[in-house]
């Protein structure tokens, strides 16, 4: 009797060990493939990062220390007195990629100039390998001193130089760009040609074929001031992603005709426009036009809400505005050590001259002009680093970010103020 319970029970045992094996077996084995999966996605992910890290360092290769030559290929008329330059490398190698929102540095040997002149001008389309191209717009005389002589490099662009002239340029640069990256909805704010920086946004998107949201406000003062007006319409057009509010603030009697067709309000882009076209304040916003415009509309974007970090802008020259928009001068009094002005002393060592800095005229570069220093400039806007000077004894601080590289030790004299007492060499 006992002999017959034995083998059952024996039986059953080696069942239960059977199965134990057999649930082991099959976990082991799905952990082998669950690892061997993992393996696997993170070897493709190697890889990916592997073929990313390779594309950034051969697109950095394409790029360039100091100036390259251009040729100018073709110039094309935008609008009236703006015109588009399209340039190519002399010696045909392929161009590197920028980021959509980056300028170009130009030096230009400008007949009757002793010196060259430097000027910087927003790339005005998506990467291309093969050319670059920026739009400028003429400067004439101030409205009130029609005396007075108009700019001196547009003026140059547009009437002296031609097809097959060769242009010295630096590389693609600058802190003011759309990430294509990133798929939050943007809003990009345009006034006259500062439509530039922000048209090479767009065409950007459109090249990579991005979904991303974008809502585009674009100011002008009537039809004769509107460039590329075909090609955005195309654009919003062929992309529902992509939406187009054109303002003009003096329309003629020709353009009320085609309100809605060329453009849809009257008047300037400001706040309360648009506020009409967004339900929140979750956007990046990107501005470039006068100063004037982005200091109002950055002030009424921060006082409805939008996070400082969500606003950037762009400007060149010496109404460039930070992206706080703090007068340079309480920024430069702020950065004094002691709160009296003329506790701080500002030496230039090569000129032999010492002189109490005054914070109200904002920058280095104007406090040593106003001296009788003479340090040579170009953008006067922090980008194209030709006042840099070396810094012997104390700090600066920058009135607003800078695109221009630096060795340590300089300064950009263009936007800084000094922190303490300071010796340049200049």
């Amino acid at each position: 009797m006992a002999d017959a319970l034995i083998l059952p029970i024996g039986l059953v045992t080696a069942g239960l060990i059977a199965a134990r094996l057999g649930v082991l077996t099959v976990a082991a084995w799905q952990q082998a493939v669950y690892r061997r999966e993992q393996d696997q996605l993170t070897l493709e992910v190697m890889r990916e990062r592997i073929a990313e890290a390779k594309k950034r360092r051969a697109e950095d290769s394409l790029a360039w220390n100091g100036y390259r030559k251009f040729v100018v290929d073709r110039k094309v008329t935008e609008a009236d007195d703006i015109c588009s330059f399209h340039l190519v490398a002399h010696d045909r190698k392929p161009l590197p990629a920028f980021k959509p929102g980056q300028y170009l540095t130009f030096r230009l040997n400008i007949p009757g100039r002793e010196k060259p002149v430097i000027r910087c001008y927003s790339l005005s389309d998506s990467p291309h390998p093969k050319q670059f191209r920026v739009t400028i717009k003429r400067v004439g005389s101030p409205p009130d001193a029609p005396s007075a002589p108009p700019g001196l490099v547009s003026n140059y662009f547009h009437e002296q130089l031609a097809q097959g002239d060769i242009l010295d340029v630096q590389a693609p640069r600058g802190h003011f760009f759309l990430d294509p990256e990133q798929q939050r909805p943007a809003v990009l704010i345009a006034g006259g040609v500062g439509v530039t920086p922000l048209l090479s946004m767009i065409n950007s998107i459109v090249a990579t074929r991005s979904s991303r949201e974008v809502l585009f406000f674009y100011g002008v003062r009537n039809r004769a001031d509107h460039a590329f007006k075909e090609t955005l319409q195309q654009v919003t057009a062929q992309h529902s992603n992509i939406r187009l509010v054109v303002a003009y603030s003096q329309p003629s009697p020709e353009d009320e005709q085609h309100e809605g067709r060329d453009y849809h309000h009257t008047g300037r882009v400001d706040i309360s426009l648009i506020k009409s076209y967004l339900q929140s304040t979750n956007y990046q916003f990107y501005i470039c036009g006068p100063p004037a415009m982005m200091e109002t509309l950055n002030k009424q974007l921060l006082k409805w809400g939008v996070a400082k970090a969500d606003i950037n802008t762009e400007a060149f020259g010496p109404a460039t505005v930070s992206k706080a928009f703090t007068k340079p001068q309480e920024s430069a009094a702020r950065s004094l050590k002691a709160g009296d002005a003329s506790s701080t002393n500002i030496t230039f060592a090569k000129s032999g001259k010492s002189c109490d800095w005054s914070p109200s005229v904002g920058n280095l570069l104007a406090f040593a002009e106003a001296n009788g220093v003479k340090i040579d400039s170009g953008c006067r806007a922090g980008n194209c680093g030709t006042c840099v000077v070396a810094v012997k004894s104390g700090k600066v601080r920058y009135v607003t970010e800078h695109g221009a590289e630096l060795e340590e030790g300089t300064c950009l004299t263009c936007i800084a103020a000094p922190d303490g007492n300071l010796v340049l060499d200049a």
